[in-house]
């Protein structure tokens, strides 16, 4: 099990998974785009309390393991992350751009799931059971 997070007020651990898609399944990710993809992520998850436990690509998507702060604005870095490496990697790779459609980099759409901890089921029994020793 993951150490647990804190701050003044709270012990956490808040851990996601975003999967981001190239726009129509472009596939323009090779080594050295995802390397620049997941330094952007990383250099703008400062900003935002999240940091980066994994990381994954296909040649038209990205997989992100990512914990988080329960303050962080994660629509606001999801998008500042989008925009600025959609921006930067068509800025330094440009050979990238004939083969996006409207040079449209990431899809508007991405996918956040939460992960970790005791299954659901799991966590229902234990709420249930509480107070029963009243």
């Amino acid at each position: 099990m993951q150490n647990l997070d804190n701050n003044n007020h709270s012990v956490f651990l808040l851990t996601y998974h975003l999967i981001m898609v190239i726009k129509y399944r472009r596939e323009v990710i090779d080594d050295t785009i995802a390397i620049r993809i997941r330094e952007i992520g990383e250099i703008i998850g400062q900003n935002y309390h999240v940091t980066f436990l994994e990381y994954n690509y296909n040649r038209d998507h990205v997989h992100i393991l990512f914990k988080a702060h329960p303050n962080s604005e994660l629509s606001k870095y999801i998008n500042a992350f989008k925009s600025a490496s959609s921006r930067l990697v068509k800025k330094e790779f440009p050979q990238v751009r004939p083969q996006l459609w409207k040079e449209y980099f990431w899809s508007q759409s991405f996918c956040l799931l939460t992960t970790g901890g005791a299954p659901l089921e799991t966590l229902k029994k234990y709420i249930e059971s509480q107070g029963e020793k009243r």
